[in-house]
């Protein structure tokens, strides 16, 4: 998409000029016909060429005013990480021991496997003339040695302050002063399709600027069950390298770190894809915070309610007693922890936090994180259609990327399910059985969890795009579903209507609507 950006860009400049060229060439063509004096007309077109070439010119140099500006607090940064042998592909595989499978790589799999080194390439900001640099997480993680290239051509041994994996934002610090900085901009003020550019160092190109737009904000790209994500989208050209680079404004503002992107498949041999025009960048607003804390601590602490939340859908709102699909849905609480203590239960929808409306999940997530463990947020509820407010005291966010397993089986390993004798059902093409041990085992589903379990979706029921092979159904328009008998009932009482469905899906509960047949 870069390349469109600039082909269209460049194709304005030539248009623009064409069209003055044309125009004035139409005109001394009309005028001649009506005997109009010449000379005037080459005098006033010979104005409006320079007019138009100046209008070119200044254009031109704005870009360049701000890249010129701006590029010199980008750096490129070089790291090695070891890698252990215990940690390489086939490093512990039993076919490595076997001498018919080590005739085909050449005796390697004898004695012990070495130690790799790996080296890596990315991009930095200055954002402090002491030497802070900001860059992404993944640029250093695990890195033994880190080099800084200034624009200049110096180059620095660099040293991790702090990381935050959750944001994948982290901070190099070199031995150095009265270096060349980006001033921080506000990402908040940034707009779908304002100009911003991009620098940094793909494939090792150093100092790289592509153009283009702010495509879209608040993205979220689901990876891990911690990740926060909240990305600015451009279609100015990210590739491999490009990332801990800097997305500025038209003013020479930093409003975004470039982190990742999207690709259209790898490149001939197995290299790496390029930009198809979908890049991502952390906002400014959330790398400054980061960034703070970690200058100053070290590491990043924010605010926990230690719940699962999901978005809620056009249809599954109604059914909650709400009138939009704005907010969040409670799918999990995690047992003893700040939203099972402050009385929050599964099922309940976040419509606020501190008087403030939420949209959706993540803006739910963003308005919790913004907090201190220790801070209490009130939230605004709807449950069972009435409106609620809990206060909760927030604990400390987990740092890792993967929540702790808190609702796991640990209430010992009988099930006192009373429905384990193998009874199916089928209503509006969902079959359904009742739940065992050995299913209860197979889902990882702690003892003693109620409900009957989906084991198939007819092709022509209203909910095959909604329901899954291995689901848990546990209520039927909220009432709760403890056998399948109960199911059977549910579903006959909500006949000719459409039904809402709660299930859990790996200790989250989630919801949908059924239509009816």
């Amino acid at each position: 998409m870069s390349n469109v950006v600039q082909f269209r860009s460049t194709t304005a400049v030539l248009t623009l000029i064409a069209a003055s060229i044309g125009g004035g060439l139409i005109a001394a063509f009309a005028v001649s016909h009506n005997s109009a004096p010449v000379p005037m007309v080459a005098r006033a077109d010979t104005r409006s060429n320079n007019a138009e070439s100046q209008k070119v010119t200044q254009l031109s140099n704005s870009f360049a005013d701000i890249v010129e500006k701006a590029s010199p607090a980008v750096v490129k940064i070089s790291s090695t990480r070891v890698i252990k042998a215990s940690e390489q592909q086939g490093g512990n595989s039993p076919f490595m021991n076997d001498p018919f499978f080590q005739q085909f790589f050449g005796g390697r799999g004898k004695g012990r496997q070495q130690d790799q080194r790996e080296s890596g390439l990315g991009s930095g900001v200055l954002v402090s003339s002491s030497g802070y640099i900001l860059t992404n997480n993944h640029v250093v993680d695990k890195a033994t040695t880190l080099k800084v290239e200034l624009s200049d051509g110096r180059i620095f041994t660099g040293k991790t302050v702090g990381a935050d994996p959750q944001t994948d934002v982290a901070v190099v610090k070199i031995s150095a002063d009265n270096l060349p900085t980006m001033s921080w901009g506000n990402s908040e003020s940034a707009r779908v399709g304002d100009l911003c550019f991009a620098i940094g160092n793909p494939f090792g190109q150093d100092h790289t600027v592509t153009m283009g737009i702010v495509s879209a904000k608040g993205r979220q790209l689901k990876e891990g069950a911690l990740q926060i994500q909240n990305f600015i989208q451009t279609d100015a050209a990210i590739n491999p390298g490009n990332s801990g680079g800097a997305l500025i404004n038209t003013r020479g503002e930093l409003i975004g770190m470039n982190t990742m992107i999207i690709t259209g498949g790898s490149s001939f041999g197995g290299g790496e894809g390029g930009s198809v025009g979908i890049g991502f960048a952390v906002p400014s607003n959330m790398a400054k915070q980061v960034f703070d804390q970690l200058v100053k601590n070290g590491k990043v602490t924010r605010g926990y309610m230690d719940v699962s939340l999901g978005d809620i859908s056009n249809d599954v709102a109604p059914m909650l007693g709400l009138k939009d699909n704005h907010g969040a849905i409670v799918r999990r609480v995690g047992k003893g922890g700040p939203g099972d203590k402050a009385g929050l239960k599964a099922g309940d929808a976040i419509v606020t936090i501190d008087g403030k409306s939420v949209a959706d999940a993540n803006e739910t997530t963003m308005a919790v994180v913004a907090h201190q463990p220790g801070e209490t947020v009130t939230v605004g509820i709807i449950r069972n259609g009435s409106p609620e407010t809990v206060k909760v005291a927030l604990g400390q966010r987990p740092t890792g990327l993967e929540a702790e397993n808190k609702d796991g089986d640990d209430n010992g390993s009988s099930n006192d399910n009373d429905n384990s004798n193998g009874e199916g059902a089928t209503v509006r093409g969902i079959h359904v059985e009742a739940l065992s041990g050995d299913v209860l085992n197979e889902l990882h589903l702690p003892a003693g969890t109620k409900g009957v379990v989906v084991t198939n979706v007819d092709a022509d029921s209203p909910a095959i795009d909604s329901l899954a092979q291995g689901l848990v159904i546990v209520a039927v328009n909220k009432q709760p579903v403890a056998s399948v008998a109960d199911f059977k009932r549910l579903m006959k009482d909500g006949q000719g209507k459409a039904i809402l469905l709660t299930y859990n899906a790996g200790g989250n509960l989630g919801f949908t609507v059924i239509p009816a047949k």
